[in-house]
Parts: C-alpha cells; structure tokens; sequence
C-alpha cells in the first residue's frame, strides 16, 4: 500500500501560482498530489522530483483533459472550477500555456468569472442588507471577489507588459 499523507490547506483564487509552486515543491520532496477537496489536498510517496503538477481554472472538459493526457500528463483531479493534472518529469516540460498570449487569455477567464460572481454577491447583498442580515455576508463576498479580480487584473497588466518587451 502507498504512504499517504493529507495536508490542510487555503488559497485564495489570486493565489493559484502559489498553489502550483507548492504542490512542486511537495512533488521535489517526494510527495506528489493524488486527489483534491476543498482546501484539502491528498498526497502519494514518489521519488523525489518525479512530477510536475499544473493547475487551471476552467470548465472540466473532458476533451480537453484528453487532450492534456495526449502530451503524457495525467488527470488527478478537479476542484469546482479548477483542475489538476501531473506529468512525470522525464517525460519533459510540462506547461498547460505555449505563451504569453495563452497566459493574458487566462487571466481574462479567471477576471469575467470573478467579475460575474461577485457582482452578482454585490446586487444580492444590496437587496437583502434592509430586511436580511445574511445580506452583509454577500457584501462581504463581494468585497473579497473584487480584491481578488484587481490582483488578477494586476497579473494580467505585468504579462501585457512582458508581452510588449518581446515585440
């Protein structure tokens, strides 16, 4: 039977390169991802440095994780709206955007979702703070959802500038 281990763990959505990083530096220390729950991540024993692990946030499409699996990486799992997959290392580079334009794209999806879920927290919030006390937790909701989509917005500025420096 493996050695397994569980790790309890939060990110907010502006930190899924931090994510990322981590779940590799778990991998370099011989722990790779295995499954995925909300804020809880479940790890298998490797050898030390044999995967790589990306993360995306999108729709789960299973034809586009058969595309991913095409390139020799492997589909661990999805949480809501992000998804997991591992590639061995000796396999090459693992990287789920070809370039900056891919990246800029991205970041455009994590922003329009960002934006309709926490407008759609904030008119909720709006209409229920007179009658509902709940109504507060939307406002609050939205206020974290609008930070998060400025920080996104942020990255996808420093790539737009990146891109430039390269033309």
């Amino acid at each position: 039977m493996a050695e397994k281990v569980t790790i309890r763990k939060w990110f907010w959505v502006w930190e899924f390169e931090k994510e990322e990083e981590w779940l590799n530096e778990m991998a370099m220390n011989g722990w790779v991802l295995d499954s995925v729950g909300f804020a809880v991540y479940h790890f298998v024993r490797c050898e030390p440095g044999e995967y790589t692990v990306r993360l995306e946030m999108r729709k789960y499409d299973q034809a586009y994780v058969d595309f991913v699996e095409s390139t020799g990486a492997e589909f661990i799992d999805r949480m809501a709206l992000w998804i997991y997959f591992r590639k061995k290392t000796e396999k090459g580079p693992f990287d789920l955007f070809s370039d900056i334009d891919s990246k800029i794209s991205y970041m455009d999806r994590i922003g329009k979702f960002l934006m309709i879920v926490g407008g759609m927290n904030l008119i909720v919030g709006l209409f229920n703070t007179a009658g509902h006390r709940l109504g507060w937790l939307n406002l609050i909701c939205a206020t974290v959802l609008m930070y998060a989509l400025g920080r996104i917005h942020g990255k996808k500025e420093a790539l737009m500038k990146e891109r430039q420096l390269h033309e």
